[in-house]
């Protein structure tokens, strides 16, 4: 049975407040799995660029957070919520301290920088379940050398911080890093849109499952708290459906991580490139380390 695992991105206050219910409601009642990545600090997304290609979506409230309005501490006050999606048997793993302003830093970052922010996460995740977060996945897939190199340093059981085609050991700057990274396969509805301006979320959704469906492999599907969840319920509903109806197993994606061999899995460099729909440079799968 082909597999599809479903990595939720959880970037705002709203769409942890509001969104995550939506979709553990939504998952439940499909019998579906998924991992659920949370951003645990400040909602700080107002200060985000007006050309990124999500802002377009987002509620008024959240536009102004961290510009107009004081940012609301997500780990803090959507505590139970994060909770809930534990309690109700899906993974749980770190998104972001400030996803707006690790989006806007990283690349340029220091490694003090890079450290306390991913180290706050850590902390505020235990501090939320009881227990140390084992995934990441990067807000924005935006990473640099030395936010790779702590994914293997904090004990991370794998990552889904890059785009790519199928599992693998990373490799950045000839440096090889252990900790095995599951990338996001598909793009995402908000993507297609861009590339297809006269597509529906429904149209977006029809193409999806022609590209899933067209290979023969498992897939990482990313989508957001702030769109499936709310703004693109229904059309991600439909997806849902037409993947079970089809033959596809909807899992998290520790289920996939649980399968790999770190020994046998290939090993890639790893390059910083544009991705067809969304502006900015993002970590990509790139050819194998030392082979042609």
């Amino acid at each position: 049975m082909r597999r599809i695992a479903l990595k939720i991105d959880v970037d705002t206050f709203q769409g942890t407040a509001l969104g995550v219910p939506k979709l553990l409601e939504l998952l439940q009642r499909h019998n579906a799995k998924a991992s659920f990545f949370f951003s645990l600090g400040p909602d700080h997304s107002g200060r985000e660029s007006r050309s990124e290609s999500l802002v377009r979506f987002h509620g008024l409230s959240t536009r102004l957070y961290g510009r107009f309005l004081p940012g609301p501490a997500i780990g803090t006050r959507c505590a139970t919520i994060l909770r809930s999606t534990q309690e109700a048997g899906f993974e749980a793993g770190i998104h972001a301290w400030d996803r707006a302003k690790w989006e806007k830093r990283i690349q340029t970052a220091d490694n003090t920088w890079v450290e306390a922010a991913m180290c706050q996460a850590c902390a505020r995740f235990e501090e939320i379940f009881s227990v140390p977060a084992k995934s990441h996945a990067a807000a924005g897939w935006r990473m640099n050398r030395h936010a790779l190199r702590l994914t293997q340093r904090l004990g991370f059981a794998y990552a889904s911080d890059c785009r790519g085609d199928h599992p693998f050991i990373p490799v950045i700057d000839g440096e090889i890093v252990t900790c095995p990274q599951l990338p996001t396969t598909l793009p995402t509805i908000d993507e297609i849109l861009v590339l297809e301006p006269g597509f529906s979320p429904d149209q977006a959704v029809d193409r999806l499952f022609q590209l899933s469906n067209a290979i023969a492999s498992d897939h990482v599907f990313t989508l957001r708290a702030e769109l499936e969840g709310l703004q693109f319920f229904s059309s991600f509903e439909r997806l849902i459906t037409t993947w079970v109806d089809n033959g596809f197993q909807l899992v998290a994606l520790e289920e996939i991580a649980a399968t790999l061999d770190k020994k046998t899995l290939p090993r890639h460099t790893v390059v910083f490139s544009e991705h067809p729909g969304r502006k900015g440079l993002r970590l990509t799968q790139g050819p194998l380390f030392l082979q042609a």
